[in-house]
């Protein structure tokens, strides 16, 4: 029987014979159609795909009798339905609505006592599992997401910033500013074991906590060096007393440009008439929810990853010691980041 395909058809056969996702037996049908429209017998591509010449048979007529839809799986008797549809609405209408009482979140078996309130029909967990599955829904898995506030001048307060990384004002100095709080100091009980051909390394899970540790740090932008300090209490005295600090450390009669998010610390009063009370300085406020824009993110970042996340820490000053150290290790090659607005990562200059 011949095969005929036009170039809609061959589109979704070819992208279902090449999806890494499809069911075998689709892909597979795909593939004997294809092979099949190019004129190739049945033997041939029997001998090709590894599959009985009475399979490519079959489904090359399904397909020359029923297009695409002859290819789906046909409908088998089986089982009669043990619930009606009332129970699978049941199902559904309590999966997609707030579990009753102190639970936060389904679980399978309180579906299944749900609708046998609801509906007076006993159903199994399992089942309730099989119907979910067969709907795509999973209430178990919750997903986080984050509603924006109405920030009119966003995009005018990114663009600011962008700009300011990219074509900082001659003459100016500028300054990206943030704190890293609660820093933990823990120690594992027993020691690391190193990596090994065909096997990463690895760390005990538990561990002793000998406190934490915040810190204050200003990145300048231009060269990539860093300024890290120790902090006692994250409110807006010591953050004016490090503003202070810097203030008296960098050259007189030089404007100062400060990239600041939307801290407490930050936007307080006292702040406020800090800044107010050096007119040298000038803020760039990144839009709410947006402190990714602040350029020391990158650098807390690329801390967290090489001193902090597989760190064993003793003591407090411990940790102290090893942020301060390889803080001045990385500025005695410090460079700047490059920003893009293409998306593509962000990376030192070369």
């Amino acid at each position: 029987m011949s095969v005929t395909v036009d170039e809609v058809t061959r589109g979704a056969l070819e992208r279902m014979a090449s999806s890494a996702k499809g069911q075998v037996r689709q892909v597979l049908r795909a593939k004997i159609v294809l092979a099949a429209a190019t004129g190739v017998g049945n033997a041939a591509i029997a001998r090709r795909l590894a599959v009985n010449v009475n399979t490519v048979r079959k489904w090359r007529g399904r397909f020359a009798a029923l297009g695409l839809d002859g290819l789906k799986d046909a409908a088998r008797s089986g089982r009669p339905r043990r619930y009606d549809d009332l129970v699978r609405v049941a199902v559904v209408a309590a999966a997609t609505s707030a579990p009753v009482g102190p639970a936060a979140a389904w679980t399978h078996a309180s579906i299944a006592a749900q609708v046998a309130g609801t509906v007076f029909a006993p159903i199994s967990a399992s089942h309730v599992g099989r119907i979910l599955a067969d709907l795509d829904l999973k209430p178990h898995k919750v997903r986080g997401w984050l509603t924006r506030r109405d920030t009119p001048d966003f995009w005018e307060r990114v663009k600011d910033i962008c700009e300011l990384y990219r074509n900082p004002p001659t003459g100016a100095i500028v300054l990206s500013v943030d704190e890293k709080t609660a820093v933990q100091a823990r120690e594992r009980r027993h020691p690391s074991r190193p990596a090994r051909p065909g096997r990463a390394a690895r760390h005990e899970f538990e561990y002793r906590r000998h406190g934490t540790a915040s810190v204050v740090a200003a990145l300048e932008v231009t060269t990539g060096q860093t300024l890290i300090e120790t902090i006692q209490r994250n409110n807006a005295v010591t953050f004016t007393a490090f503003l202070d600090r810097l203030d008296r450390l960098l050259p007189r009669g030089k404007d100062i440009h400060v990239v600041l998010d939307n801290g407490s610390s930050h936007t307080a009063r006292h702040t406020k008439a800090w800044l107010a009370a050096h007119p040298r300085w000038h803020v760039h406020w990144t839009p709410p929810h947006a402190s990714w824009l602040n350029q020391v993110e990158l650098v807390f970042s690329a801390m967290t990853r090489a001193v902090l996340r597989h760190g064993d820490f003793t003591s407090r000053a411990d940790l102290i010691e090893k942020m301060d150290t390889w803080m001045i290790q990385r500025n005695e090659h410090a460079r700047p980041f490059r920003w893009t607005y293409e998306g593509t990562p962000l990376k030192e200059a070369a």
